[in-house]
């Protein structure tokens, strides 16, 4: 069921070892990776030092921007979870600096709640 979730926008966990062989050109010295998921092609990252934000573009994903946070930079973030009638939850992360904060969908299920505890594990 992993390949379904991600193909309708569940998130799911992305083992250590994945992570950090595809990331391993973007990590610093002494910089691990804590926790991973996959959003279809996305990734949302948990280091010891920073959040990494990947997103694939394109029709082929070999566009990808990386987006690093440092956890001193993240000053507030909330989950919206479904409702009745909506059909994703909405993770938002307001950074220092920035007016607009960054947003993430997922489907509704519970994949939300295991990236916000990782978020409040990281940033408390």
């Amino acid at each position: 069921m992993g390949f379904l979730s991600g193909v309708i926008g569940n998130a799911s966990t992305y083992s250590k070892d994945e992570a950090t062989k595809e990331l391993a050109p973007l990590l610093a010295k002494n910089e691990e990776i804590e926790a991973g998921f996959k959003l279809i092609r996305d990734m949302i990252v948990f280091t010891n030092k920073r959040l990494l934000l990947v997103d694939k573009q394109g029709l082929t994903g070999k566009k990808i921007e990386y987006h690093s946070i440092p956890y001193k930079s993240i000053i507030h973030f909330s989950v919206e979870t479904a409702g009745h009638f909506d059909l994703d939850s909405e993770l938002k992360i307001w950074i220092s600096g920035l007016s607009e904060p960054i947003t993430k969908q997922f489907k509704r299920d519970d994949s939300i709640y295991d990236v916000q505890k990782a978020l409040a594990t990281m940033c408390g």
